[in-house]
């Protein structure tokens, strides 16, 4: 099960992971313990490998900080689905293996609610039953995710997927 972290429009690299608390501040091994540490505190201690993450318009949006999506790879996240996305950060977040949708389900999914998430097919299913179909990742992607970025499809394969 997945639950869902909701956040609002213009989330940026920084409320993602605040400057101060960059890896060569605070350390490679800890600094992810920091992610929304001023705009949702309770966040890194109690998200979960899996869970997925809601934004409005605008999501990444902000200087091009690596370490800010690398964070959220860290923590294990299951993906994120927003309005739309800031193109830096978006492509930052598929390099990095971190599945990115763009959808209206951003605005239907609650804060705190336990779904089951088939990053594959994109498919979500609420404890209702309901079924939510986020846009499937395009299959180039799919093959990046199975070696868990497109940087590791690269290193294993010398190519990039899709070639």
């Amino acid at each position: 099960m997945a639950r869902i972290w909701k956040f609002g429009d213009s989330i940026n690299t920084d409320d993602i992971l605040p400057g101060k608390y960059a890896p060569f501040m605070v350390g490679e091994d800890i600094f992810h313990r920091y992610a929304f540490a001023h705009f949702r505190p309770d966040f890194a201690a109690n998200v979960r490998a899996g869970d997925l993450l809601l934004g409005g318009k605008n999501w990444g949006l902000g200087s091009s900080r690596e370490y800010a999506p690398m964070a959220l790879k860290k923590l294990e996240i299951g993906g994120i689905i927003a309005l739309s996305y800031a193109r830096i950060h978006y492509r930052n977040l598929l390099n990095l293996g971190i599945p990115a949708f763009e959808s209206e389900a951003a605005q239907v999914l609650l804060d705190g609610e336990e779904v089951e998430f088939d990053r594959d097919s994109g498919k979500i299913v609420r404890s209702s039953g309901e079924i939510i179909q986020l846009p499937p990742p395009p299959e180039f992607l799919r093959e990046a995710l199975k070696e868990g970025s497109i940087l590791e499809f690269y290193k294993k394969y010398q190519k990039f997927p899709g070639e």
